[in-house]
C-alpha cells in the first residue's frame, strides 16, 4: 500500500499526485511496472516544447523523505457541463487541433480513454482548465523515435477512436 501524503489530489495502483504549492504538484512513484519518473519526464518535455495540451514539466526533485517526485503545474480542473454547446465545441476543435499538432510532431498520448475497469466513470487524463483542455499522466505515451512508424501509427489510430469517444461527451450531442 502506498504510503500517506499530506494534500493528495489523486492516487492510483502505482503513483500518487499530491500538492506542493498553489502551482506546483509532484507526482510519486511506487511501482516501476507502469512507467518510471525519468521516462515521464523527457515524454512531457518533449510534449512541452510542441505546445501546451499536456501538463507543464517543471522539475525532477527529492521530497525530505527522500521520496523522488516528478513535480509538474498543478491544475486546477473545471466542469465543463456549465459551458455552452458552442463554447464547448470551440474548445474540443482547439483540444483536436493540438492532440494532431502532437502526433505530427511524433508524442501520442495514449491514454484518453474512459477507464475500462470503471465503467460510467470519465476521461479522467483529460482536465478542462481555464485555459484549455490539458492531459496528465504521460505515463504510457509513446515518442515515434522510440517505438518506430508502424507501432506509432497504431497507437494514433486508437487514439483517435478515443477522441471520437470523448467529443461525443464533452460535447454532447
Amino acid at each position: 500500500m502506498a504510503k500517506r501524503y499530506p494534500k493528495t489530489l489523486s492516487s492510483g495502483a502505482n503513483n500518487t499526485v499530491i500538492a506542493l504549492s498553489d502551482k506546483e504538484a509532484g507526482k510519486l512513484f511506487f511501482d516501476d511496472t507502469r512507467s518510471d519518473i525519468g521516462s515521464e519526464a523527457e515524454k512531457m518535455k518533449f510534449a512541452n516544447g510542441i505546445n501546451e495540451l499536456i501538463v507543464k514539466f517543471i522539475r525532477l526533485d527529492l521530497l525530505a523523505d527522500n521520496t523522488e517526485v516528478l513535480v509538474m503545474e498543478r491544475l486546477y480542473p473545471m466542469d465543463f457541463r456549465a459551458l455552452e454547446y458552442e463554447k464547448r465545441e470551440l474548445i474540443f476543435e482547439v483540444f483536436e487541433d493540438e492532440l494532431k499538432e502532437l502526433h505530427s510532431k511524433g508524442f501520442v498520448h495514449r491514454d484518453i480513454k474512459r477507464p475500462s475497469d470503471m465503467p460510467g466513470f470519465t476521461f479522467d487524463n483529460i482536465f478542462l482548465t481555464d485555459k484549455g483542455i490539458r492531459l496528465i499522466d504521460v505515463g504510457i505515451s509513446a515518442l515515434r523515435s522510440q517505438v518506430g512508424d508502424k507501432l506509432f501509427d497504431k497507437f494514433v489510430a486508437q487514439e483517435v477512436e478515443e477522441l471520437k469517444a470523448f467529443e461525443t461527451f464533452f460535447i454532447n450531442r
